[in-house]
């Protein structure tokens, strides 16, 4: 597989996601081209602050492999990640990040900050962005604008 189709996959976790009501975010671990840890956001059906498609990916896949390191993987994300995933991203030291669409507001894989590539940690990512970035972005643009919408009739009825 290539990076857009890792993409791709993290794509479905996110239609995943976006059918249960969250926001759609999904994420796929790689290791040595093998699909080893997938997730989607559940933060509304958890009532869970962290329960971020990368932080449960990264479960995933450290269950999966029975160590926390995960060393030589990839990650494949929709959304750059935020603060807290950048943590969980450097501590389980994956070595690449490809994310899709840019986030102006919480980025922190270079839009905001770029906390993956910071040498003061004591591990750095390699970062690529817009693996399918319009499709990445045309999901949440479009579940953003429905939950709008739902929300204004809501209001008017």
């Amino acid at each position: 597989m290539n990076k857009e189709q890792y993409m791709r996959e993290a794509l479905q976790e996110a239609e995943k996601a976006r059918e249960k009501g969250e926001v759609p975010i999904g994420a796929v671990v790689v290791l040595n081209g093998e699909i080893i840890g997938r997730a989607h956001n559940l933060r509304e059906t958890t009532n869970n602050a962290i329960t971020h498609a990368e932080i449960l990916a990264i479960q995933d896949a450290c269950h999966n492999q029975n160590a926390w390191r995960l060393e030589g993987a990839e990650l494949y994300v929709t959304l750059e990640p935020c603060p807290m995933c950048s943590g969980a991203i450097l501590l389980s030291r994956i070595e690449t990040v490809y994310y899709g669409a840019a986030d102006p507001k919480a980025g922190t894989a270079g839009t905001l900050m770029n906390l993956l590539q910071d040498s003061r940690f004591n591990h750095e990512c390699n970062v690529e962005s817009g693996i399918l970035a319009e499709e990445c972005g045309a999901i949440l643009t479009n579940f953003f604008r429905d939950l709008r919408a739902r929300k204004k009739r809501q209001k008017e009825s």
